[in-house]
């Protein structure tokens, strides 16, 4: 059983990248219960399921062509094949795969994140070390902890900001500790990879590209990198949060954490507060999906609707139905951050599943005239509660 009242010495002059370093150094397998166990596993096996299903995409092609062209003497494995490539190269691709879809898990928060984007680094690096399965779950368990936590600090997407931030520390961390590294090289890792890789959050704005499903495996292929770096020595600018020209100055503003409220420490482990989908579909339109589904029985016929209206909060409308290019999907990743294209699909063909993001879906004209007959608002109410 998770010791939950174990104490640290903690200082009001040590900075926020030691704090975290020091709670991703002093974390124990012993620490977790079986229930974060279980859950570690099941988010496992739902990200390699994802993965699997992403195989054939073609940026997962692009990625698995790019990653032929590297070596390493400590190589990591691309999913669904026999070739090995760098650590680096196979965190990119893995991650990359298992988000392809948007079928992975979701943590809602300040920040909204996909936390088992941390997977495609956790699993390339725990091989290429020869690591234990207790290793790779104890890592995954801290990048999960980490990434949630920073979630629930600071809201930056509204910033211009990329949530994939915080995966560059919930990443670098996981993978130092992979790499047994002490606290001190921990927290170099955290100020090389914070300080380089900062992603805009442009990335999910308008119409959207192939990048939406690679920005978090950039983030964490830089982060492992960064880890590499600070295992043979390397430092990185600090205070990285703290700064003069810090990551609370340029980016989130000021925050705060305590790491004594984290899993393992005080408090629970967040890994247990993410969800699984139902749908390969952005999370804020999941709802929407069911209620779709259930009024499609009562509607016969989808072509004599004549008008459907979806409300949301905030952040499903300012993600999912803000902008023009949802009711004109021309890209895959478009049409699964669309809350009308979604909402439509799932009433004109009763089901959303992969297939339904392929070209000769989102560009039939059938789709989009019904399409026109969405509309989409925000609900202060539903805001109000999110």
């Amino acid at each position: 059983m998770a010791n939950h009242k174990r104490k640290t010495i903690r200082r009001s002059d040590v900075y926020l990248a030691e704090e975290l370093s020091g709670y991703a150094a002093s974390l124990r397998f012993a620490d977790l219960e079986g229930s974060t166990l279980s859950e570690a596993k099941r988010r496992t096996i739902d990200a390699i399921g994802c993965a699997i299903g992403a195989y054939n995409e073609t940026p997962v092609r692009i990625a698995r062509t790019v990653a032929d062209k590297t070596g390493s003497r400590q190589p990591s494995t691309i999913l669904g094949t026999r070739r090995k490539t760098s650590p680096e190269a196979a965190t990119f691709v893995n991650g990359l795969m298992i988000r392809y879809f948007d079928f992975n898990d979701t943590y809602l928060s300040k920040e909204p994140a996909h936390p088992s984007d941390n997977l495609g680094a956790t699993l390339s690096v725990a091989e290429s070390l020869g690591a234990s399965g207790k290793d790779l779950l104890l890592s995954t368990v801290l990048a999960y902890e980490l990434q949630c936590r920073l979630c629930d600090a600071a809201d930056i997407r509204h910033r211009g900001w990329d949530h994939v931030c915080y995966g560059l520390v919930s990443v670098a961390l996981a993978a130092a500790r992979l790499m047994e590294l002490g606290p001190a090289k921990m927290t170099e890792a955290v100020n090389i990879a914070l300080n380089a890789h900062i992603a805009m959050r442009q990335v999910r704005a308008g119409e959207l590209s192939m990048w939406k499903g690679s920005s978090f495996s950039n983030a964490a292929r830089n982060a492992v990198f960064a880890a590499s770096l600070a295992k043979e020595g390397m430092t990185g600018p600090s205070p990285i949060f703290e700064g003069e020209m810090g990551f609370f100055k340029q980016v989130s503003g000021p925050f705060e954490l305590d790491t004594e409220e984290f899993g393992g420490r005080r408090g629970g482990f967040k890994i247990d507060e993410t969800y699984i989908k139902y749908f390969p579909a952005e999370y804020h339109s999941q709802s929407a999906v069911w209620a779709a589904l259930e009024l499609r029985k009562e509607l016969g016929d989808p072509s004599e609707v004549e008008s459907v209206e979806v409300a949301s909060h905030e952040a499903g409308y300012t993600i999912l139905g803000k902008d023009p290019e949802k009711w004109r999907p021309t890209t895959k990743e478009t049409a699964d951050h669309s809350l009308p294209y979604i909402v439509g699909m799932a009433l004109l063909e009763g089901k959303i599943e992969n297939s339904t993001y392929a070209p000769t879906k989102f560009r039939n004209k059938k789709t989009l005239d019904f399409l026109k007959k969405i509309t989409v608002k925000e609900d202060k109410r539903l805001t109000a509660l999110y």
